[in-house]
């Protein structure tokens, strides 16, 4: 007798975007297997005219694919809280955890709230983050909220590559940093490289 997998008659996902780049391959690569609702909850993402643009520019890609997007404007708070004492933590340390962690969390709770069975993120288009850390984070955070958290290293199969590729072509803005404060000044001398 064949077991069942844990996605088996799973149709519908709650999709965590942290930017339209990631997006961009992301949404289409889950789109393959399930009905996909964009998630944007972004505390993190400072200052606020930086937030702006990339909210706009999910929004434009949200209309190119086309996808439904949720779009939570609150959080930082929760956000300052989270990364307390983490401040000079590199991308990819500790800070970068939290941060990850309260996303998720956040996003796992909008999926229970909403009776959708499953979430993930888009965040493991980055070569900047580390798909494992953001793949326990996921199943830990839906544990808690009793939904699925679908594993993803959306870097495989050319995912970046393909992120860039189709910014371009779209004429969607692509950010030069991770979002927060505190990797503004660290991040800003690269380009295209979210």
């Amino acid at each position: 007798m064949k077991r069942k997998g844990p996605t088996e008659g799973l149709d519908s996902v709650l999709l965590h975007i942290c930017c339209a780049p990631d997006a961009s391959y992301g949404v289409p690569a889950m789109r393959e297997r399930f009905r996909v609702t964009g998630f944007f909850f972004n505390p993190n993402i400072q200052p606020g005219e930086e937030f702006d643009r990339r909210l706009t520019a999910t929004r434009v890609l949200a209309g190119h694919i086309p996808v439904s997007l949720i779009v939570a404007r609150e959080g930082e708070e929760e956000w300052e809280a989270a990364v307390k004492g983490l401040e000079a933590e590199p991308e990819r340390g500790r800070r970068c955890e939290s941060c990850i962690r309260m996303r998720l969390a956040r996003t796992a709770k909008e999926a229970k709230s909403l009776g959708i069975p499953a979430f993930s993120t888009v965040l493991t288009v980055s070569p900047k983050k580390d798909a494992a850390m953001v793949n326990r984070i996921g199943r830990e955070e839906g544990e808690k909220a009793g939904v699925l958290f679908l594993e993803e290293n959306m870097k495989k199969n050319d995912g970046f590559r393909k992120s860039v590729e189709a910014t371009k072509r779209l004429g969607i803005y692509r950010q030069n940093y991770c979002g927060c404060r505190y990797s503004l000044d660290r991040d800003t001398p690269q380009r295209d490289t979210r």
